[in-house]
């Protein structure tokens, strides 16, 4: 099967890496080769620690590499069965992706989006084909975790979800069904606690570090919440907060006025060398 994954980004590379290695034909677009370059790099980098660990072969994973191709331009049509955008968490560009996607894909064609809490409503409706538009929130990082949201918009079909959540089944994923709510399932739990660590660390209650200290051993939390936006990328978590403030009007979602000044700093966190922490 052709899949087509818009974006080669952290998300993006790792959705075309699980595609491919489950023997399907990636198609792997972003706005310029450098990105897609960087992208490869990433999953060349994924499969090598495979290798090295002995969970695959280098034969193997040749091989995979060889499924992945760069999808230079989106202005012709393409043969795939599924289009997945995980471009920036954005909804006009989401849109306009959308809409492009819409008039190149084939008519049966389903139309996915990582999205991690735009509306998938509003997202069906930039097409002509709403019952086959469909949210396909994976998990970062990609390749390791096992959870992917399988959003339904007002519109999309009984067949639409029933395909993309054997998609997920096949790539080794879960899929759990959720509804078309601002942060869906995940992230409108997730993203307060992180908001209200930012506000806990704001107002002095705790350092960084005692903040992620208490959550790790006292709540037995992987990551601290404060490690976990430098990790998910600041810019990521505020643009999530206002899509819940907007989405629900309600203040229990105002974005910590800290992470707003960071952002503006540009501390996005890990991928920026300076978040919470500081990276090297």
């Amino acid at each position: 099967m052709n899949i087509l994954v818009i974006g080669a980004g952290q998300m993006g590379s790792g959705i075309a890496q699980v595609c491919a290695a489950a023997g399907h034909r990636v198609l792997l677009h972003d706005v310029d080769q450098t990105a897609y370059e960087r992208g490869r790099a990433a999953i060349e980098k994924n499969l090598g620690r495979a290798v090295e660990k002995g969970k695959t072969t280098r034969a193997d994973a040749d091989a995979l590499l060889a499924r992945v191709s760069f999808q230079a331009d989106l202005g012709s049509p393409v043969d795939v069965r599924i289009a997945i955008e995980a471009a920036l968490e954005d909804g006009a560009l989401k849109r306009s992706l959308f809409a492009k996607l819409d008039s190149i894909a084939p008519e049966n064609a389903i139309l996915a989006s990582n999205t991690s809490s735009i509306s998938i409503t509003k997202l069906a409706a930039a097409t002509k084909r709403p019952d086959r538009v469909i949210g396909m929130h994976f998990m970062n990082p990609v390749p390791v975790m096992k959870l992917v949201e399988i959003i339904r918009g007002l519109a999309t079909s009984d067949a639409t979800y029933e395909f993309t959540a054997g998609l997920a089944a096949e790539l080794g994923k879960t899929p759990v069904e959720v509804n078309d709510f601002p942060g869906f399932v995940s992230n409108r739990v997730l993203m307060p606690m992180i908001n209200e660590a930012i506000y806990a660390h704001m107002e002095g209650v705790g350092t960084a570090e005692a903040i992620d200290t208490v959550m790790k051993l006292g709540m037995n939390h992987p990551m601290g919440p404060l490690e976990l936006a430098d990790f998910i990328g600041l810019d990521t978590c505020l643009a999530i907060m206002q899509v819940l403030y907007e989405g629900f009007s309600d203040p229990k979602y105002r974005p910590c006025p800290l992470l707003k000044k960071m952002v503006d700093a540009g501390y996005l966190g890990k991928k920026s060398g300076r978040g919470f922490y500081e990276y090297r």
